[in-house]
């Protein structure tokens, strides 16, 4: 049964499939709005290739939606029509992504005492019994680690959830991060105790799901849900700290970011070696998504512009929170 119906349909569906095979496919967010653009050029354009008017008409903001709702609806299409260009099947341009309106936030500071405290509620997990004895024992022992492994490592949430036991390296402790932001693969050496005590829930997970494909694997064999990170780490830090200005986990990894750059200052300042080993291990496309942690580490831009004197603007821009 054919999905697609336009002159390019063919276009499309190897589009799709490239896309899936590389692990950079999103049902949800481009799968409606692929359909849905081949079937309006199906209805319009019948029988027509890809034209510019096509592109325009489709992707201009409509009246019901505001600027992120298009930016969303059209990402797919954009990225369409970047695939074909780069293998000269079309000269139609892609329209500009409108500006998000991004929400700025000011991610927690995090005290050593509400970590400790933390940890210490993740620790004292008590399973249940009865029919949901499984996924209680799985939460019991998935808690600690989980969120360790983003506190230690400083990887995105989506990249724990999506990690699987074939990337993970127990033998020179580095993670093979498949499933990223901007679909980025790239490896984050991990501190010797987090290997062990992922080694030792590999284990102990193996006895409660043999087979597992994901490293954080729920009951039902899936990766793990946002929801499911947002419920416990909630749970939990409101056991052990309170409700304090919506803390979430994706703060362990701006915790990462910033424990790491205050440690530069009793070191050699070797600026451009450190920030690109930063950038990387977070995964990060560009230096700029590392630099605002500059913005928020007390004291760090007095020293910074020490170092740089007039070169300081230069390398410190503003940028925006990155989102998850």
């Amino acid at each position: 049964m054919n999905v697609y119906h336009s002159g390019f349909s063919a276009s499309v569906e190897s589009f799709v499939n490239s896309r899936k095979i590389s692990g950079a496919w999103n049902e949800t967010v481009f799968g409606m709005n692929i359909r849905l653009f081949d079937r309006y050029c199906a209805e319009h354009y019948p029988g027509e290739a890809l034209r510019q008017e096509m592109v325009d008409i489709w992707c201009a903001r409509r009246k019901t939606e505001n600027v992120n709702s298009c930016y969303t609806r059209t990402l797919v299409i954009r990225l369409f029509i970047g695939y074909l260009r780069k293998r000269g099947q079309t000269d139609v341009l892609a329209p500009p992504a409108l500006k998000q309106n991004k929400k700025r936030r000011i991610p927690h500071a995090f005290s050593h005492e509400e970590l400790e405290r933390f940890f210490h509620e993740c620790d004292r997990i008590i399973p249940c019994r009865g029919r949901l004895s499984h996924a209680s024992e799985l939460r019991k022992i998935t808690c600690p680690v989980f969120f360790r492994l983003l506190y230690s490592s400083g990887i995105r949430t989506t990249e724990a959830r999506f990690l699987t036991r074939s990337g993970v390296d127990f033998a020179q402790g580095i993670l093979d991060i498949q499933k990223s932001k901007g679909y980025d693969q790239h490896y984050v050496a991990l501190h010797p105790s987090m290997t062990e005590l992922l080694e030792r829930y590999d284990r102990a997970a193996d006895r409660l799901s043999p087979g597992r494909t994901y490293f954080f694997e729920s009951p039902g064999g899936h990766p793990y849900s946002r929801t499911w990170v947002s419920y416990n780490f909630s749970l939990l830090w409101e056991k052990a700290n309170g409700k304090k200005g919506g803390t979430v986990a994706y703060d362990l990894r701006h915790n990462y970011a910033t424990a790491n750059i205050n440690g530069w200052k009793d070191d050699v300042f070797e600026f451009n070696d450190r920030l690109h080993y930063l950038a990387r291990s977070m995964g990060h496309l560009c230096m700029e998504s590392t630099l605002y942690y500059y913005s928020v580490v007390p004291g760090l831009a007095g020293i910074i512009q020490e170092k740089t004197e007039e070169n300081f603007n230069s390398i410190v821009p503003e940028v925006a929170y990155e989102e998850e």
